[in-house]
């Protein structure tokens, strides 16, 4: 009777671990995953991210915002600034006079709002001078406005071992914005679709996949984002491309593979040929800018194999005066490979 006790105890134990096994066993499209340096990511950041680029005019500076009202002084002129319409006050009484400073000087104290949404009270100008150095470098790439996500939107996060650890419903943009900063570098976290989010004439999308998710935000950026500089075929691109050294700050396929290109840099000449150099060795090869129907792309090209996998015909998504982003769809297994061209 003991033994027939235990026995009976025991398979309840392996039933038991057994279910636990299975709940956390990943049943999912992995290439559905998103980690922290994922451009999807990145681009729900800077939709989710308390707007910091609109009120540039006051506070140059798109890593916080001056929470209104404030008052400043611009030539002479105190301008309280009460709302977003004020912004073009403080415009028009810089442009005014040709021959003035057209520095904006704040009455403190002022309340700033960084991107995660966290204010701080500024009681004086050298206390937001440190918070500005404090901030290092725009890369160029800001909020992204006219589209916003209807909330809830639910999301699997999973450890290095793709073991489902927990499942979150996230409510607000707030929530949203912190939760993707605080992901670790060994997490992962897939989107329970379908999503939907409304657009700037109003019409909810619905999302079905993290693809279409990218090219709906990145619809956004071409109607309405003005900070970052969206494709068009204008020769803006060609002319940053052939000023400076650049290297590979970030490539994807399948994998991310950005250490493949440590050490190398890239030069792009207007003539449209390129040299990459990597530990005194050179390397010749070409480059082109052009327009496919409504697609801007850069095609590159280079001697031998070992740059073969930079060698396509790149789309652009977007670029700054220091960064260019593109990405290419595989024509074989239909996968996106990103690649993004960076200069200090």
């Amino acid at each position: 009777m003991k033994l027939k006790h235990f026995l009976n105890l025991s398979l309840i134990g392996l039933l038991l671990m057994s279910c636990q096994s299975e709940e956390n066993e990943v049943i999912q499209d992995t290439s559905q995953n998103l980690a922290k340096s994922s451009p999807l990511t990145n681009l729900i950041s800077r939709v989710s991210q308390n707007p910091t680029s609109t009120d540039n005019v006051l506070d140059n500076s798109s890593c916080f915002s001056v929470v209104l009202p404030a008052t400043v002084i611009v030539n002479g002129q105190n301008i309280v600034v009460s709302n977003q319409a004020d912004y073009q006050t403080v415009q028009d009484a810089i442009d005014a006079f040709s021959n003035d400073d057209d520095i904006v000087n704040f009455v403190y104290p002022i309340t700033v709002q960084f991107q995660n949404f966290t204010t701080l009270v500024v009681q004086n100008s050298d206390v937001l001078d440190d918070i500005m150095d404090d901030c290092g470098e725009d890369d160029g790439f800001d909020e992204i406005e006219c589209i916003n996500f209807n909330f809830p939107i639910v999301v699997n996060i999973y450890n290095a071992n793709n073991q489902l650890a927990e499942t979150i419903s996230i409510t607000n943009n707030v929530q949203l914005y912190n939760f993707l900063e605080s992901l670790e570098d060994n997490e992962y976290i897939a989107i329970q679709y379908p999503i939907s989010v409304t657009n700037s004439n109003n019409q909810t999308i619905v999302i079905s996949n993290n693809d279409q998710f990218e090219d709906v935000i990145e619809d956004a950026i071409d109607d309405c984002d003005d900070d970052s500089q969206s494709p068009g075929g204008n020769g803006n691109l060609s002319a940053i491309l052939t000023d400076g050294i650049w290297y590979v700050s970030y490539f994807y396929d399948d994998t991310n593979q950005t250490s493949m290109y440590a050490g190398y840099t890239f030069t792009f000449n207007s003539n449209g040929t390129s040299q990459a150099m990597s530990n005194g060795n050179f390397l010749n090869g070409s480059w082109s800018n052009y327009m496919d129907g409504a697609e801007e792309k850069i095609e590159l090209d280079y001697d031998g194999s070992i740059l073969d996998e930079l060698e396509d015909d790149w789309e652009v998504i977007e670029y700054s005066s220091t960064q260019i982003r593109l990405k290419d769809v595989s024509g074989g297994n239909g996968g996106t490979d990103y690649l993004y061209l960076s200069k200090n």
